[in-house]
């Protein structure tokens, strides 16, 4: 029987257990106990870390805030302070929700408030035998978006490997406890073979990953490094690319998943167009929950040609 195409589930080498890892350790098993609080009782502690994470300097509210100076000119300088406040505080809560997601139990799982919207639009690509391509942005509780989206959906994702060896270990097993699969970000056949194979994979091609198949293309007016992976995963695969946007609800109010329409005409002839409509489209989603965007990052670090730097 030939193997599922995706990265295997790793197994246990002694090396883990040698002591320069023992912080990782110790690090995972926090991270363990932490996904067992009750989850309104993890959103509370969320909060707390956010209101520290606020209030302590830092070179990543830096980012924030020349992001948000950018993208968001219509505000005035009030009004952008109290979203990078505000996004800093939303920290605080994807913390909790990646220990969650990794580490949570199902019964855990099976707690947290969810509502899924337009799975009918994956029902029907399904009935047509094509892969699905659900492309969205790098939100703070993408990682428990995910594991909730995978209780109702075979969902595989992409990923990138993890500078710990210890956590590469634990992160990726628990990936695979869920997950249809999971490819390496540079796992290009496999990815291909799989969506071929009528398989669904969710991927956000919102990062600066400094590739060579970048694009400047906008993203809220402003030119941004994109990769173009999108458009060569549709056109070698046949697969359908289906908007996929999902918000925390205040008050623990828990989340509401969104899978958008397929994007007609899609691929087109044209890489970069086809990259330019993805960034809108997650543009669009980003402006429903601008705070649970992952501002920190630094999306427009590479820069056109002759143009000064950002950061």
């Amino acid at each position: 029987m030939p193997r599922m195409p995706g990265t295997p589930r790793p197994d246990f080498q002694r090396a883990l257990l040698a002591p320069r890892h023992w912080p990782a350790w110790l690090g995972v098993g926090v991270i363990r106990a932490v996904a067992r609080l009750p989850y309104r009782a993890l959103m509370a502690l969320g909060g707390a870390l956010g209101w520290l994470i606020q209030r302590v300097p830092s070179a990543r509210r830096t980012v924030a805030e020349t992001n948000i100076a950018l993208c968001f000119p219509e505000l005035d300088a009030k009004a952008q302070a109290a979203l990078v406040d505000a996004h800093l505080r939303d920290l605080g809560l994807m913390l909790m929700e990646f220990a969650l997601g990794w580490l949570g139990p199902e019964r855990a799982i099976t707690r947290v408030p969810v509502r899924i919207e337009g799975l009918e639009y994956l029902e029907a690509v399904r009935a047509q035998g094509r892969g699905a391509l659900l492309v969205g942005g790098h939100f703070s509780h993408l990682e428990l978006c995910a594991r909730l989206v995978s209780r109702r959906i075979r969902i595989a994702g992409m990923y990138r490997k993890m500078d710990s060896t210890v956590f590469e270990w634990v992160v990726l097993r628990a990936r695979l406890g869920y997950a249809d699969a999971m490819f390496d970000k540079d796992d290009i056949r496999g990815t291909v073979k799989y969506l071929k194979a009528g398989g669904t994979l969710w991927y956000a091609p919102d990062q600066d990953m400094r590739s060579k198949d970048n694009v400047f293309v906008p993203f809220f007016g402003v030119p941004a490094a994109t990769i173009t992976a999108t458009h060569h995963l549709a056109r070698l695969s046949g697969a359908a690319v289906i908007p996929f946007f999902h918000r925390r609800l205040p008050d623990g109010q828990g989340y509401v998943l969104r899978l958008g329409a397929p994007l007609g005409d899609f691929p087109g002839a044209s890489a970069h167009d086809d990259t330019a409509r993805i960034n809108a489209c997650i543009e669009q989603m980003v402006r429903e929950a601008p705070e649970q965007y992952l501002w920190v990052h630094k999306r427009f670090k590479t820069r056109p040609s002759g143009a000064p730097p950002i950061y």
